[in-house]
């Protein structure tokens, strides 16, 4: 029974018959295909490709001592295909081999390198069906992915928003608490300064609420553009506001920043052509005046200086200062020596 090649090359699209004296006579369009550019019909099958396993396959007799085993070929051409997987059998009377190919394992990265399609194979041939489990898989770990990425934006979502003020945008009580407590725990030292709002309950009382919130938002935008980047900004209550200033313990520099803020809420706000007067009092404390840094100690003291701002007429800024660093400052003046930064 003797084949016809167009039926050959159907079959078998990526077959090669190969004469006795070892001249490719036919090649499956396929691997034609995946040869682009190179002739292969007509060529010498041992120029173009080494038969790696079994060893010792240098001609086409060789071949046929190997009748039905597997081979691993390999294309000589840099860049062509890689490794293929086969099997010779012998064809009778001296009219050469018959090796049928494949991709083996690498048929992914030569379907997606070749462009090949599933009229590039037979139809009993199962690459197409494993190439669709790979898409169908790569299409679930994608989704998944995804899904994956959705709920963790979801999540940063949900935290951030827990951390935030909703009406001024800055941070909230627990994100102050999260801040103070991770820089109190890596020693990294800080200044805290406390605001509370003089005369905002007048604003809310004779112009409403909406003026009130309409000063709040105001009050967060000044103070944000007073302070840097990796400062800490919060409200913390209803017109009380809380600054942690990273790295910064400079008693002087702080009480200029105090300063700064005082001045700027003193100017009024407009609300629908009315003024909204207010002014600050201010409380600061510095973590490197306590030997152990506490956070709730720190804000009760924050919060004392800020009410002996307010008691001394408002619109001002004191600076606590525990026993000990008035103690120290006080022996340095005995000594004559001027405490600064502090």
């Amino acid at each position: 029974m003797q084949i016809e090649r167009p039926a050959l090359v159907r079959l078998m699209p990526m077959h090669l018959w190969i004469s006795h004296a070892g001249l490719i006579e036919s090649a499956g369009g396929t691997l034609c295909k995946a040869f682009a550019g190179q002739k292969i019909e007509g060529s010498a099958f041992f120029d173009l490709f080494e038969v790696r396993s079994p060893g010792g396959v240098f001609s086409v007799e060789d071949m046929c001592r190997h009748d039905g085993a597997r081979l691993q070929v390999v294309p000589k051409e840099p860049g062509a295909v890689q490794g293929l997987r086969g099997i010779a059998v012998c064809l009778p009377e001296g009219a050469g081999v018959l090796v049928n190919l494949s991709f083996g394992i690498g048929v992914i990265e030569a379907v997606a390198a070749h462009q090949l399609t599933d009229a590039d194979f037979a139809a009993t041939d199962l690459a197409m069906e494993l190439l669709y489990l790979v898409e169908a898989k790569t299409a679930v770990t994608e989704e998944l992915r995804q899904l994956n990425l959705r709920l963790q934006g979801a999540r940063d979502a949900a935290q951030e928003q827990a951390l935030t003020d909703m009406l001024t945008g800055l941070r909230n009580r627990r994100a102050l608490d999260v801040t103070m407590s991770l820089w109190i725990d890596r020693k990294v030292p800080f200044g805290l300064m406390h605001i509370d709002l003089d005369f905002f309950k007048a604003v809310n009382d004779t112009l409403g609420h909406a003026a009130g919130d309409h000063v709040l938002r105001e009050v967060a935008g000044m103070l944000l553009a007073l302070t840097r980047a990796g400062d800490t900004v919060a409200r913390v209550g209803g017109d009380e506001f809380v600054i942690v200033f990273r790295d910064l313990v400079d008693a002087d520099k702080l009480q200029g920043i105090a300063e700064r803020v005082v001045e700027r809420l003193s100017v009024p706000t407009v609300f629908e052509g009315q003024p909204c007067r207010i002014s600050a009092s201010i409380g600061i404390t510095i973590s490197t005046d306590y030997s152990q840094p506490n956070a709730d100690r720190m804000l009760s003291d924050a919060d004392e200086a800020l009410y002996a701002s307010k008691n001394a007429g408002r619109g001002q800024a004191k600076l606590h200062r525990s026993e000990a660093v008035l103690a120290a400052e006080k022996r340095a003046l005995s000594l004559g020596v001027q405490v600064r930064g502090r």
